[in-house]
């Protein structure tokens, strides 16, 4: 990404800055976000305001995330935003969630123009507090949106599609092409929406979400090796075949219910 000037802030390389510009995108997002006056809103990664100024103008606060102390400072002395804007200058790695529920005495809805190069971590981390989430909407690399929304023996199936495909329905909402953004980034990008399973309803409810974390990272780990080898230290041939798994195959190859069932074995 080139450094440039846009509306006095040099886009900063290191927090992968690429500031959303679209107006027909933005009014895109903010449609399909649909946001109440009393919800507890919290925008990741707010940048300028592209999102951040029209979604205050339906809510009665708005919480943002801002690692970016001159962009922080540039939102606390924004007019449209007075009274309304609640900041955190910090990195969103340390923010506790369900804190966040707990103060507000709400579940949250998440939202952001996500840095590509904290998307994947960032999402694990929400897991975390997930159950204190009511829904999440993110512009992410299209890539990564990809690999959200793959599907077993395809070669963006991994890890994060299943962890991914466990905790949340994802809904894919519009593409977006590179010159909607400053500066112009070298891939396109895609909003998706992630709405978490509740308990009652969870397609595939697994004990100990440890147990997954666990029997998803062996596999993927060394995903190009059978089953047998990869998941041998957890499962014997037999326990895999009685899960409906052949030993034989690979990691892309099983699917989410699958794994859920494997961690279910686990004791």
């Amino acid at each position: 990404m080139n450094r440039k000037l846009y509306q006095g802030h040099f886009a900063k390389k290191r927090f992968g800055q690429n500031f959303l510009t679209d107006e027909f995108v933005i009014d895109q997002i903010i449609s399909s976000i649909h946001p109440s006056p009393e919800q507890t809103l919290i925008e990741i990664g707010p940048g300028l305001g592209a999102l951040t100024l029209p979604l205050a103008d339906q809510m009665d606060k708005i919480l943002v995330i801002e690692l970016d102390r001159h962009l922080a400072d540039r939102l606390n002395q924004h007019p449209q935003l007075k009274d309304k804007l609640i900041l955190y200058q910090q990195d969103v790695m340390t923010v506790n969630f369900s804190e966040l529920s707990a103060t507000f005495k709400q579940p949250l809805r998440i939202l952001g123009n996500l840095p590509y190069n904290i998307s994947t971590p960032l999402l694990f981390h929400l897991f975390k507090d997930i159950h204190r989430i009511d829904d999440m909407h993110f512009m992410l690399q299209r890539e990564v949106v990809n690999r959200l929304l793959a599907a077993p023996n395809t070669k963006a199936y991994g890890r994060l599609s299943v962890m991914v495909q466990y905790h949340c329905k994802v809904i894919p909402i519009l593409e977006v092409p590179p010159d909607a953004f400053t500066p112009i980034p070298k891939v396109y990008s895609a909003m998706i929406r992630l709405l978490p399973y509740r308990s009652l309803s969870h397609p595939y409810p697994v004990t100990d979400i440890e147990r997954l974390n666990l029997v998803t990272r062996q596999a993927f780990n060394q995903r190009r090796k059978t089953l047998h080898n990869s998941l041998g230290a957890l499962f014997t041939d037999q326990e895999l075949a009685e899960t409906g798994i052949c030993p034989k195959l690979r990691a892309e190859n099983v699917s989410v219910e699958q794994y859920c069932l494997l961690a279910n074995r686990l004791h």
